[in-house]
């Protein structure tokens, strides 16, 4: 973190202090990106960028206010916009109730996120270029795209209540999208692998590899694979799809602000508002949030309010058990906040955000899900989700699905997409396998103006009852 913009932070505290404000945070944020775009085995551009800034909340007067700066030069600066927040503030209508904050200890940290293997864009462009070549060695593939990046990240998060927390961490990532033409039919696979951490985080037991060459085989078969007639049927997913479904249809449900209807662009509502303590699953279904787990995209150990995380349970046993919480919302349900309130950066005020939401798995192994199921479809790999205003009616295509007959894998499907109503789905789920796979979510969005946030989404493979059909 540079020293200056650090200092810039603990003098905005102390200085709005003595302009009259209830509360004040500063996020002092720094970041480096680097990212090469790779097609064909060819290397089309690479992208630097580097970004340094502050972004500042107060409470005057029964309102927020928020201002933030890029690239200060001078406290004088600083202050100059500061001081415009402040006022700004002073001019709202005053609200009939006071803003209130769930109490919080104040904490002074530095924590430095482990990286084995530092990544620079020399080897990031030599792991692109060996992903390119897999996929296009494959027969029936006409185009290879590759896009790994990396960023350098460094926030300071200091605030009226004595907490000075510097968090240093860095995040490796790679989409690969592989497309194969046959007799008139193209079809593409895509996916990536990354999460916090260095080099490592694609590269560790050639994961990278490996997934380059199953998505160019699986777009290659998918140009002979058969399309499916629409009826409701038994779907066993696998956790990559399941990862997306979590996303979807519970994490944004789950976000206190959604639950409240405070934040609801971008299908911002929640289909199990008010039902807290109610069945809502199976007994099957035991959903949580932790942005403990390791190496995934959502692994911090504070959010951006100062709010030290732990694993938070929000589903247990079919009954819903909590929602994602930042302070001012924990206050209004009289629970203590989660760790879950983020922002983008320090452009961003924070809202609240999944770290990492996901289905716990169970103990049956995935071959007897499978074998159990008589007649069904095994789902796999996210694609594009379509949801409704409240997540309740949702539909989800699939990369590909397999034909399950007589508990045995056959027919290769293609064009896939999973519908459901998301009380009834989840109070059929039957069963829940023993594996359990965190992926990688680079791209959610939230909030108007619109927030991208990466984070992991996970689960197990789980079975259950959805309608199932092909589109073109």
């Amino acid at each position: 973190m540079d020293a200056r913009l650090q200092d810039y932070a603990d003098k905005i505290v102390r200085y709005a202090q003595t302009q009259g404000v209830q509360y004040c945070d500063v996020r002092a944020e720094q970041q480096e990106q680097k990212s090469v775009f790779l097609e064909d085995n060819q290397t089309e551009f690479i992208r630097n960028y580097e970004d340094r800034g502050l972004g500042i909340r107060i409470i005057k007067d029964k309102a927020w206010g928020f201002c933030s700066i890029t690239n200060p030069q001078s406290f004088e600066q600083i202050k100059e916009i500061l001081d415009n927040s402040i006022k700004n503030s002073n001019t709202q209508k005053q609200k009939e109730n006071e803003i209130k904050l769930f109490p919080n200890t104040s904490q002074k940290k530095q924590i430095n996120y482990p990286v084995l293997k530092k990544p620079s864009i020399d080897n990031i462009i030599e792991i692109g270029l060996e992903c390119s070549s897999i996929i296009s060695e494959t027969p029936k593939i006409i185009k290879s795209i590759i896009h790994p990046r990396y960023s350098i990240n460094s926030k300071y998060f200091v605030n009226s209540e004595g907490s000075e927390i510097l968090q240093n961490f860095t995040d490796v990532v790679i989409d690969m999208v592989a497309t194969a033409h046959d007799d008139g039919i193209t079809q593409s696979v895509n996916i990536t692998e990354g999460g916090r951490g260095g080099l490592e985080q694609i590269q560790k037991n050639n994961k990278s590899y490996d997934s380059a060459r199953e998505i160019s085989v699986k777009a290659s078969q998918l140009t002979k694979a058969k399309p499916i007639k629409e009826e409701k049927a038994t779907v066993v997913m696998n956790p990559d799809f399941v990862s997306l479904l979590t996303h979807e249809i519970l994490g944004h449900p789950s976000e206190a602000d959604r639950v409240l209807g405070k934040e609801m662009a971008w299908a911002g509502g929640a289909w199990w508002k008010n039902k807290l303590g109610e069945k809502i699953g199976s007994e099957n279904l035991n959903v949580f949030d932790d942005p403990t787990i390791e190496e995934s995209l959502g692994w911090y150990q504070f959010d951006d309010e100062g709010i030290e995380t732990r694993k938070t349970t929000l589903v247990e046993n079919g009954i819903l058990k909590n929602h994602m919480q930042n302070r001012e919302t924990a206050y209004e349900f009289d629970s203590p906040p989660t760790g879950n309130m983020r922002a983008t950066n320090y452009r961003f005020i924070p809202l609240i955000r999944m770290a990492c939401t996901c289905i716990a798995n169970g103990n049956l192994k995935v071959e007897e899900i499978i074998k159990e199921t008589k007649n069904g479809y095994l789902i796999s790999n996210m694609k594009i989700p379509s949801i409704d205003m409240k997540r309740y009616n949702w539909s989800i295509s699939c990369q590909y699905a397999q034909k399950i007959e007589n508990g045995e894998i056959t027919d290769l499907l293609k064009d896939v997409i999973v519908m459901g109503i998301a009380p009834g789905f989840f109070k059929s789920i039957d069963a829940c396998g023993n594996d359990f796979t965190v992926r990688p979510i680079t791209n959610c969005g939230k909030g108007d103006p619109m927030q991208s946030m990466i984070m992991g989404n996970g689960g197990p493979t789980i079975r259950g009852v959805a309608t199932v059909k092909s589109v073109n």
